[in-house]
This record gives structure tokens, sequence and C-alpha cells, in this order.
């Protein structure tokens, strides 16, 4: 077979316009098209190899695939085996605070249906699955004794995850922190929890290090600290206090970050085997507006000041601050110690990427270098509107940590990633989620190129596994490959968990 010159050109075009196929392919489309003719047409094979590059997405061997979890969102039985109330049960509870007006007490029940709940991880076909471990159901009053039958619930998950051969990766702690800490000294206002914290993950690894070798510390500090502590306000959309200043509030992701330093020596400690311990950030993605030196620059001078990148990520995986972030702060940078960044910056073996979304960077004429833009009305947005659909914002997030901050050596991997969307029953039972497909085999292309450019990307875990109870928003976002129907408790897999089922069958985005 032969085509002809104009759907050759076409597709060359098509090509060149899809960035995120990695430099390779990229400096390919660079040079000129070898034209059809009568004399010398494009043959089977060279159309083939075409079509391939521009369509294969393969992963490599060793890529992982998964899906994650966090305990409070799924596994409900807040006052069962021990457990006690946690801060966001408190909060919960509180008229107003959740959207819907709904109750985290049940959830998706995992407490009970945990092995039904495998058996569909199976059935998807990952080897990976990365969960959270509630700190009120180990130590119930956040310090001192251990509650063992909290323990056996997590021995029982973790024995059923071995029988299908599904490799388990626990986050030490994903928000739900004891309220007795904030009872007795605020939570993360107080230094003491950090080492707190340290004694709860050396009890967990104690008895859990013989079925568990991959350990994250922290879930997104910037999430319980920066958006759980106000000023002038009292936060509406997290568990948390009014503070006097801005410097109170990164005062507490400064006690996170010790936090998170203090468990990863506690973990190395207790650890009866070889494991690795990974830190778990939400990063402001700043992407360039186009992909020129200067804009390219412009991203990077703006990832220092975006969200929290300074002040959280800087530190974690540096050593020190963002010079750039400090001076912006002055006098409400948090106080550190001596000794603290040292404890912080621990040797990590991975660091996960949790990446939804991003903002636009470019050069500029003033004293940063660099703005960052407003999107226009009609930016193409997910249901949830802060999810603006930028997948290239996944590539930026782990080129900026290698690049940006001189990481090259830290392996990456994505520990969420996903979107919100309708979500409803047909009327042959169905969830159709072909706009949460559309979201998801962009993004993967995004991480795809990454690794084309040979940044250190090793795996993904997709955002989440089920619909579950989504924090302040209670029951009505929906973020899962599976629907849960939250009165009869039935799982349903919808059309996007068919999809992932594929890419993981092909290793390939498809």
């Amino acid at each position: 077979m032969s085509i002809n010159r104009r759907a050759f050109l076409g597709w060359a075009g098509v090509g060149a316009a899809a960035s995120s196929l990695g430099m390779a392919f990229a400096n390919r489309l660079t040079q000129p098209p070898r034209i059809a003719s009568a004399d010398s047409p494009i043959s089977d094979l060279e159309e083939q190899t075409f079509r391939g590059s521009l369509n294969s997405y393969k992963f490599p061997k060793d890529f992982f695939w998964g899906v994650a979890t966090s305990a409070f969102q799924i596994e409900g039985a807040v006052n069962e085996g021990g457990r006690k109330p946690s801060v966001w049960d408190t909060f919960s509870a509180i008229p107003g605070r959740i959207k819907d007006g709904s109750s985290p007490a049940v959830a998706c029940d995992h407490y009970h249906r945990y092995k039904d709940d495998i058996k569909l991880m199976a059935q998807l076909g990952v080897k990976d699955y990365r969960f959270s471990i509630a700190w009120p159901r180990i130590i119930p009053d956040g310090r001192g004794k251990v509650n063992e039958e909290g323990v056996d619930f997590y021995k029982r998950l973790l024995d059923e995850l071995n029988k299908y051969g599904i490799t388990p990766h626990a986050t030490l702690f994903h928000w739900d922190s004891p309220q007795a800490l904030e009872d007795k000294y605020g939570s993360w206002r107080s230094r003491e929890m950090a080492s707190d914290f340290a004694d709860y993950a050396t009890a967990i690894v104690t008895r859990l290090g013989d079925r568990i070798t991959h350990w994250m510390t922290l879930n997104e500090i910037s999430q319980f600290t920066h958006l759980a502590y106000g000023v002038d306000s009292q936060p509406n959309n997290a568990p948390g206090t009014r503070v006097s200043s801005k410097k109170e509030v990164w005062q507490t992701s400064h006690h996170a970050l010790l936090a998170h330093g203090l468990g990863c020596q506690a973990i190395r400690a207790a650890s009866p085997k070889p494991c690795a311990i990974a830190l778990v950030l939400d990063i402001g993605s700043t992407v360039p507006l186009t992909e020129s030196a200067a804009d390219i620059a412009a991203a990077q001078k703006a990832f220092h000041t975006y969200w929290f990148n300074g002040g959280i990520i800087f530190p974690a995986l540096t050593g020190a601050y963002s010079p750039i972030m400090l001076k912006e702060l002055g006098a409400d940078a948090p106080d550190i110690q001596d000794g603290d960044l040292k404890t912080i910056h621990q040797p990590l073996d991975d660091f996960g990427i949790n990446l939804y979304t991003g903002k636009y960077a470019r050069a500029a004429n003033n004293p940063q270098g660099y703005e960052l833009l407003d999107f226009p009305k009609s930016y193409p947005k997910m249901q949830a509107t802060w999810i603006k659909f930028i997948p290239e914002s996944l590539y930026w997030a782990i080129r900026h940590v290698s690049d940006t901050l001189g990481r090259q050596d830290l392996p990456l991997f994505v520990s969420e990633n996903g979107c919100i969307t309708q979500d409803e029953l047909n009327e042959s039972g169905e969830v159709i989620d072909s706009d949460r497909i559309l979201y998801l085999r962009q993004y993967l292309r995004a991480a795809h190129r990454a690794i084309q450019e040979k940044y250190p990307l090793k795996g993904y875990f997709l955002w989440s596994l089920m619909d579950n109870f989504e924090w302040s928003r209670g029951y009505s976002d929906r973020f899962g490959i599976v629907y849960t129907d939250y009165k009869t408790q039935k799982r349903i897999p919808k059309a996007s968990f068919n999809w992932y089922a594929e890419c993981i069958r092909q290793n390939r985005v498809v």
C-alpha cells in the first residue's frame, strides 16, 4: 500500500503538533519529510514505522501501573476496632463544613469490604497499590499505647494483597491526625507533632515492616498546613486553626517537614528488612506558555514561588528553602533551628508527585523575569473547575524536580493523578466516563514524553481506585474508576476501569 503526499503531510503535521512524543521523535519531525511520488511511494514498512512512532506510547518493561486510596476516604468504621476520632471526624461533624452534609462514618466501608476491593484490583491487573494507614487507628490518643486491634486490620489487608501478588506502598500520614493531639497542643502548630509522628512511624514499621518494604512518610504537606491554618479567617475546607500571622502558618509546614525527616530516620531504624522511603508532595507545576528558551527559563524561575514549592519541596529535596521564596516571605519566613534542615533533608529512595493541573508562565520584562498567566474563560476544565486541562503540567512537574531542583539522581513516580467527572449511571447501569479517559490518556502521554527524554519516572498511581469521601466535598465529587453506590456499597467498574486495564495489559497508553 502507498499513501499520497497530502495524507503523509497531514500525518506529519499532526506529529509536529504533538510535543509530548519526546525529543527524539520531535527531532525527527524537524527533518524534511520524504515525499511520496509515483516513482517513489511510501512503503508499508515506512508507514507502519511512522504510525508506530506516532501512536505506540509504550512504557519500559519495569514501569509499574497502580491505583491509590487513603484510609479516611474509604475505610469507614470510625468507631470500630479501637479507633478514636481524627481531626477530620471532628471537622466533618460541624454543620456546613461538608458540601453535601454527608458523614465519613461509613465511606466505602472498606474496613469490612477490603477483600472484595482487592479482588477488583486483581481484575484491573495492577500489581502496585498505594494506600494510607490511619494514625488514630494505630495510636488512638496520638501518643502512647498502640492499638493492636488496629494493627491487625492492616495485617489482614496486607496478607490479602500478598495473596494476589500486589505490592503495598504505604503512606503513613494522609491528613487524618489524631484529634487528641489537636486538643493537647494544636497539632502542626507544635514541634511536638514531629516527634509524635516519628514514634507512630516506629510503632507501625516495627509491626508491619515484614509485610511492607515501600513507605511514604507524608502526603501533600501544603494541604494539611497552609490550607488548614488561616490568618484572616477560619479555614473552611480543612480542619485547622485561625492563627495570628502568616509566619505561624509557615511554621506548621516547617514542623511537617521535620516530621518527615524524623519519620525517615524512624523507618530506617525500625524496618526489619531493606526498604524504600519516599515523600509525596503536590507540586505547583509551572508550564512554559511556549517551549522557547525564554519561557522555559521563566517557568523555572516561577517554580520557586508558585504554590508552596520554595518552602516545602525545596527544603525536602535540596536541604534549603528557596532563597527567592525566603526573600519574598521576609519576616513571615518560619523560624528554623540549628540542625532542622539536616533533619529535613533525609536521603530518599523515591519521590512521589501528586499532580492534577498546572499554571502557564512566560518571560516578562519585570523584576521577577516571568509572569503567571490567568486562564481565559473558555479554557477547558474538568467538572471540578480547579482541574484545568493541562496534560503537559505532568511532564513539567517531572522535569522541574530533575532539572530545576537539580535532582536528576532521584527516581520519581506519579503518586496521584486523576480527575472528577459527572459519572452517572446510564439505563444499562454503566458509567461511560469517556471524559476521564480523555484526561488520563493525555496526562499519561505527557508522562511517556518524560521517559522518552530520559527523566527517571518509574511508575504511576491513578487516583483513585473508587469513588470515596472527597474531604470537604463529601460524596459529591467522584474521582474513581470504580463507581461506588453509597446506599448499597455496590462497586461498578466504569469505562475508565476497562480502559486502564488495557493500558496495563499492553504496557502503553491505548
